[in-house]
């Protein structure tokens, strides 16, 4: 009998975008009509909704050998408990919050497919069909999850029950941590001047003239022209996108548009754009644009060059630390206010693997082989690849850790996790047996006989 899996792991498969066909089961050579096998309250868990699961887990990239029926029946009995306890307890999610979800999964699953258009062939109805057909479904999970949040407000963990929950990990199951670091950094940018907007301008009004006329197509012009790195080499072509994922002057033309219009000449904080609408079916919109960037002048580059190698000296020399002159002196405004640390997004916290640094910061890998903490790397050229902006900045590796074991020193912040975790499972796991014991449950006796449970969801012989 397979082990049963974490009830919180089993509970956010099921908060995946579940298989919207609906589904024959299938056994040998009869066809199983589709029946109802569980129920807690109100809610109810069908046959279907085993294979539904297991369509949901292929297409998140899971194994789905490696969770048994049982397992998957488990999630869902959970989840439908979370759903009749907040209905129960008034636990409401506002119509546009659902539809806010319902517009970010559907988005999800035509970038897999390839289009909103091949979306619909694949099952069979309009955008409008699928949200009107799965809203209830997507609201109530959605409840569910707010119910959970509920059920472990206010759990925390004291440092004491942190080293207690160090202290009881059976050394194998204490994790290998990567090497860690922490950076900062100094940034100027040259300002861009009217000149330069100017240049820009003249840019891109000839690239749209260009394309209004037939001497380019719009695909071409882009690959030629615009600035945008991560839609050029694909003809200026942006993919499905729902309204509110772009900057709200860059919708505000969009919106205005027929299908396969131009848009004219607009400004935004990246630069400025023309775009053509290629589809939309409601919120969701298929576009391409060319965006040109104002590039600074040299000279402004080499004057900004100039300011920071006299920052870099003052620091050398013990003039001024790097933490008063990032927030004196840097223009990065994500990290000029705390001495210049940068932020991981991943984590909320100051460090950082490697990797994941250079996956934001492509430039950084060439600094840190060469810095021993407390170091500086000397001015140099930055280009800020999110911001579409070119300047100069310093750069100091703050600390390093070696490859370990976790342990309370250097990594609390994991262990405090991990210990909060556990004490927010607990609070859960008396949670449902609380709950159990005033619903009505009922399964299939099949079911009860058969699977091993974590939860005692009905007495086997009962």
């Amino acid at each position: 009998m397979t082990k049963p899996l974490h009830a919180i792991k089993l509970l956010a498969l099921t908060f995946c975008f579940s298989a919207i066909c609906a589904v024959n089961l299938s056994f040998g050579q009869g066809k199983v009509l589709d029946k109802i096998i569980a129920k807690i309250g109100d809610e109810y868990i069908l046959l279907s909704d085993i294979e539904n699961q297991k369509l949901s887990m292929q297409q998140n990239g899971m194994d789905v050998s490696s969770a048994s029926d049982c397992d998957i029946i488990e999630g869902l009995m959970y989840e439908k408990l979370l759903t009749n306890q907040a209905v129960l307890d008034s636990i409401e999610v506002k119509d546009e919050v659902v539809n806010q979800e319902m517009e970010s999964r559907l988005r999800i699953i035509a970038d897999q497919i390839g289009s909103i258009e091949r979306l619909e062939e694949f099952y069979g109805k309009s955008v409008a069909q699928i949200k009107a057909e799965f809203f209830d479904v997507i609201k109530k999970r959605m409840q569910a999850e707010r119910m959970k949040e509920s059920i472990t407000e206010g759990v925390d963990v004291t440092p004491k029950e942190v080293k207690e929950f160090y202290e009881r990990l059976p050394k194998d199951s204490i994790p290998y941590i990567n090497s860690k670091i922490t950076v900062a950094q100094i940034v100027m940018y040259p300002k861009v001047t009217e000149l330069d907007k100017k240049v820009a301008f003249k840019t891109i009004t000839e690239a749209l003239e260009r394309v209004q006329s037939g001497e380019r197509t719009f695909q071409t012009e882009a690959v030629l022209t615009s600035d945008d790195p991560g839609s050029k080499l694909e003809g200026g072509n942006l993919g499905w996108q729902s309204r509110g994922t772009m900057v709200p002057e860059f919708e505000a033309e969009l919106f205005k548009l027929k299908k396969d219009e131009i848009s004219p000449i607009f400004e935004t904080q990246y630069g400025y754009h023309f775009l053509q609408l290629l589809n939309r079916k409601g919120d969701n919109y298929e576009v391409r644009h060319i965006l040109v960037t104002p590039k600074v002048d040299k000279k402004a580059l080499v004057k900004a060059k100039q300011r920071i190698d006299s920052i870099y000296a003052e620091i050398q020399k013990g003039t001024i630390t790097f933490n008063e002159a990032a927030n004196q002196f840097s223009e990065d405004e994500n990290s000029s206010g705390n001495g210049g640390k940068i932020v991981n997004p991943y984590t909320g916290d100051y460090k950082w693997d490697l990797q994941n640094i250079n996956e934001i910061d492509p430039q950084m890998s060439q600094f840190i082989g060469r810095l021993e903490p407390g170091d500086c790397a000397p001015p140099s050229l930055y280009d800020n690849f999110m911001e579409q902006k070119q300047g100069v900045r310093i750069v100091k590796l703050l600390s390093q850790t070696k490859p370990h074991l976790a342990n309370l020193t250097e990594d609390y912040q994991l262990i405090q996790m991990a210990a909060m975790n556990e004490k927010k499972q607990k609070v859960i796991d008396a949670w449902v047996r609380r709950k159990i014991s005033g619903n009505y449950v009922w399964m299939e006796e099949e079911l009860v006989g058969r699977c091993e449970f974590k939860y005692e969801w009905v007495r086997k012989g009962s």
